[in-house]
């Protein structure tokens, strides 16, 4: 390719990266918010998050067009094929990351103004915070191309499984000692179920990072908490 062809195809894939990452700040600060929501019951965060949703959407399929768009015009191969498709895979996780913060978004509104005491959020909150710092991790990982990180994201996968089960075990006693809590811990519990998934997403990244940095994919079974305990629905 010419100097002038070269440069032009190495802008666009900056350009997928910088989308990429502002998909990744956005999709950080609607899960930070809808916790926030949902500590402090506001409702009107709750809609802000809800409405940031479409733009998250509506990247990730900018990202989708323009990566499509250059593998057919570029033809590329090996790490800059692989770049193309990471991109692709990568912004359909945060996508998804943006939905399952929505989703607690939706649980604040469905509450209310229905207060749950401190110490029973803060669960939640827990689980959330470490949920927050794997993806915060795993988006620096893939900023930087940084292989080891992102391993290091998927070796503890399990860590935010465990605290899920553990807190479904409290919030089931606080359900059983008193009914009038059933109707908060219900909401709490889909909610800490969406935050557990996002975990999941911030793992899927680390493999696709796995991919694109060594050209294959993890062989090994993710790592696993027996024994999950699984909402109904999570609508």
């Amino acid at each position: 390719m010419s100097d002038h062809t070269v440069r032009a195809y190495d802008d666009e894939l900056m350009e997928i990266g910088r989308k990429i990452s502002e998909m990744g700040g956005i999709a950080e600060t609607m899960l930070t918010n809808a916790i926030d929501a949902l500590v402090k019951g506001d409702t009107e965060l709750a809609q802000r998050v809800i409405a940031t949703d479409p733009k998250l959407d509506a990247l990730e399929r900018e990202i989708e067009e323009k990566a499509v768009l250059t593998i057919a015009r570029r033809q590329p191969m090996a790490i800059d094929l692989r770049a193309l498709v990471s991109a692709i895979r990568i912004a359909s996780d945060i996508e998804r990351i943006g939905d399952l913060a929505k989703n607690v978004g939706k649980r604040v509104v469905a509450m209310d103004g229905q207060f749950a005491p401190q110490k029973i959020v803060g669960g939640v909150v827990h689980i959330s915070d470490l949920a927050l710092e794997r993806l915060h991790r795993v988006l620096g990982a893939y900023a930087q191309r940084d292989v080891s990180a992102a391993l290091n994201v998927w070796q503890h996968d399990e860590e935010i499984d465990q605290l899920y089960n553990s807190l479904f075990r409290e919030l089931l006693t606080y359900m059983m000692e008193d009914p009038r809590n059933i109707g908060f811990c219900t909401h709490l519990l889909f909610s800490a179920k969406n935050i557990e998934r996002i975990g999941d997403h911030a793992t899927n990244i680390a493999e696709t990072i796995h991919y694109l940095v060594k050209g294959e994919a993890i062989t090994a079974d993710r790592p696993r908490v027996s024994g999950a305990y699984e909402p109904l629905s999570l609508g």
